[in-house]
């Protein structure tokens, strides 16, 4: 089964509609909503509309730009932000101190989407995939047995060996809480390498995520040709509600 979602629904109208074109012209299959930003609420509209798969696209670096944004609410964002953006390995550091901040900020999220979609996540991820920072996993803040975006799935010869070991440990350990799709590969990087063939072949015997941004030219162009139309047919397409 191959599940082709689009990331940062609601970050921004341009992204919005570059996502909902793609899913009205069936090239996507499910899409990730960001609450608290300038087009969360008529994305969350959009999306009740037109019946797609919504989940939780958990923002933890990115400042909210929506006007209900509390001011406490923004001071926990600002802090949890500032911590991860220090360093690339802020990611797999706990910080004993944010402790309290990543729950706020995570419960309101959550909380957000219920309220402006009426409906739990049908799956939660990370932008820039932070869903898999140390404070979200240690402290399970997302509940067990929810459906979340597994780390990504690299091919032979990608990445360093201790890149690799951590990330199968990450997804080894979610796969003990959460249910998951067997594989995840990002869209754009798959077209910069010629693999988006070789995704589609894993999709015949297991369940794959592809990660789409629709607001970049060159995966919009991809999604809406003919030769990805030709090249998905006959595969079995599902949402994160089909796992």
């Amino acid at each position: 089964m191959l599940i082709i979602n689009a990331d940062d629904w609601g970050r921004s109208r341009a992204e919005t509609d570059a996502a909902l074109a793609c899913h009205r012209a069936g090239r996507i299959t499910s899409a990730s909503g960001m609450v608290f930003m300038e087009d969360s609420e008529r994305a969350a509209d959009l999306a009740k509309n037109c019946q797609i798969d919504i989940g939780l696209h958990v923002n933890l670096t990115e400042q909210f730009n929506a006007k209900n944004a509390t001011k406490e609410l923004c001071e926990s964002q600002n802090l949890v932000a500032r911590f991860l953006k220090r360093s690339k390995y802020a990611v797999i550091i706990y910080n004993p101190f944010l402790r309290q901040r990543f729950r706020h900020v995570f419960q309101a999220q959550l909380d957000e989407f219920f309220r402006i979609y009426g409906t739990p996540p049908s799956h939660f991820d990370g932008h820039q995939h932070m869903h898999l920072c140390s404070n979200m996993l240690i402290d399970a803040l997302i509940p067990a047995g929810q459906k979340i975006r597994r780390s990504f799935s690299f091919w032979p010869g990608e990445k360093s060996v201790l890149n690799r070991a951590y990330r199968s440990f990450v997804s080894g350990w979610l796969a003990r809480r959460y249910r998951l799709p067997d594989y995840f590969f990002s869209l754009l990087q798959c077209l910069r390498t010629g693999r988006v063939s070789r995704v589609n072949e894993f999709a015949r015997t297991a369940s794959v995520e592809l990660m789409t941004h629709p607001i970049e030219v060159e995966e919009y162009a991809f999604l809406m040709s003919e030769n990805y139309f030709e090249m998905t047919r006959g595969l079995e397409r599902g949402s994160y509600l089909s796992l």
